[in-house]
């Protein structure tokens, strides 16, 4: 009757043995829908506004200041450009959302890159910078608040000088 418990040992072995298997087949299918997830957010063609079109009537009351320019390396082995500013609400409206026009320029002073975004606000930056979209804190008459605006890619043209900033669209109420 020996081979009764040897078998009923091996039995336990081999399900005990499909535990970490099926931990390790999760783990390696959770980074793979990360990088995923990286690889697809990375492609997103940055929508496009011709430099000819107009800025907002309500823009003159949103004056941009302070700006600053910082990069960073992502996990997909590229980089991203943060740009940095600080925006006021100098007029009698409420504003729940800003797209803005960045033009970045070449030697030539031509238009290497025409990027079209909405403007984030900075809702934290310890432990790191968190933005969030206008709507979640619309700018109030008098209101001052800090952007950021991220670029998964520049183009290898740009200067390297300040993109111009236009507001093309301002959302009031």
């Amino acid at each position: 009757m020996s081979n009764g418990p040897e078998l009923i040992s091996a039995r336990e072995t081999r399900e005990r043995n499909w535990l970490p298997l099926v931990i390790a087949a999760a783990a390696v299918l959770l980074v793979a829908a990360v990088v995923v997830v990286m690889l697809e957010h990375g492609k997103r063609t940055p929508t496009v506004a011709p430099v000819s079109s107009a800025a907002d009537p309500y823009a003159s009351n949103l004056p941009i200041s302070g700006l600053q320019m910082s990069e960073s390396a992502n996990l997909a082995g590229g980089k991203v450009t943060y740009l940095d500013g600080h925006i006021a609400n100098q007029g009698n409206k409420t504003v729940t959302a800003i797209s803005v026009q960045v033009l970045f320029r070449n030697a030539a002073q031509e238009v290497a890159q025409n990027e079209t975004q909405q403007l984030k606000i900075i809702r934290v930056r310890d432990p790191y910078v968190d933005v969030e979209p206008v709507s979640t804190a619309p700018l109030k008459p008098g209101d001052q608040r800090d952007f950021r605006l991220i670029f998964d890619a520049v183009t290898r043209d740009w200067d390297g000088a300040y993109p111009q900033l236009r507001i093309l669209q301002a959302q009031t109420q």
